[in-house]
């Protein structure tokens, strides 16, 4: 069920990524299946978040309808039941979870080193040019985040996520540390590269979790890319103790 699990450096932040095992989605999306868009049983899916919840200890656990965009929320603002659309959800509640859903785009764990904030982010091609990432940053230090931690998870890697040239140049002239060729010499991006490069720009420590972690070409991981519109959502929960 979880891949990694960590904490910040004062203890005081716990997370974890998923992985595809322990749920109770059957077919393309077997088996912890986390995303509700995708032609699974909705009753099911949120059989499996409630597995991750309870497995994570949390009292509540947010999600989002995530868009592709730069917005940011805290958990504090969205009332219960609600889900926000936004592609970072950030909480400074003890008990109280986020939860980010992936499948190629990267997932990414947020913590204040001292602080009670935690934050989880979905970047993919679109989030990266509008800067959901120093977005979700920039909230966390505007509620007293001295030190920043990022841990980033598995994703597409820059060798297999192949886009049109037009469309990788517009994405390297923003950040250019993103730029890719596919190992097969066509134009790509990497996503991952970019996220890392504007969270080192914004002075955040990070751990790279899934640098050879390709969701792509690893089919323990979901991958919209290989599977289509039937690939389930792994995903990322962090949670203030």
């Amino acid at each position: 069920m979880f891949w990694h699990t960590g904490e910040s450096e004062s203890g005081r932040v716990a997370f974890g990524f998923t992985d595809r095992l322990g749920g109770t989605s059957e077919g393309p999306w077997e088996s912890l299946n986390l995303g509700t868009s995708n032609g699974d049983d909705p009753a099911t899916v949120h059989r499996n978040i409630d597995l991750v919840a309870n497995r994570f200890g949390v009292d509540r656990l947010v999600r989002m309808t995530q868009v592709h965009g730069s917005d940011v929320v805290w958990a504090a603002d969205i009332a219960d039941g609600d889900i926000p659309t936004a592609d970072a959800l950030l909480s400074d509640q003890p008990g109280v979870g986020v939860l980010v859903r992936v499948a190629d785009c990267t997932p990414i764990v947020l913590t204040a080193a001292r602080e009670p904030l935690a934050g989880v982010v979905h970047c993919g091609r679109e989030g990266l040019v509008r800067g959901v990432v120093p977005a979700a940053v920039a909230e966390m230090r505007d509620r007293g985040a001295a030190l920043i931690e990022a841990w980033i998870g598995p994703r597409a890697c820059g060798r297999c996520y192949e886009l049109p040239e037009a469309m990788a140049d517009a994405v390297g002239a923003e950040v250019p540390e993103a730029r890719s060729t596919t190992s097969w010499g066509t134009p790509a991006v990497d996503i991952g590269a970019g996220v890392i490069a504007q969270l080192t720009a914004n002075g955040v420590r990070v751990t790279d979790l899934g640098a050879e972690e390709c969701t792509i070409e690893h089919d323990e991981w979901f991958s919209y890319r290989r599977q289509g519109q039937d690939s389930g959502r792994f995903g990322a929960i962090a949670v203030v103790r």
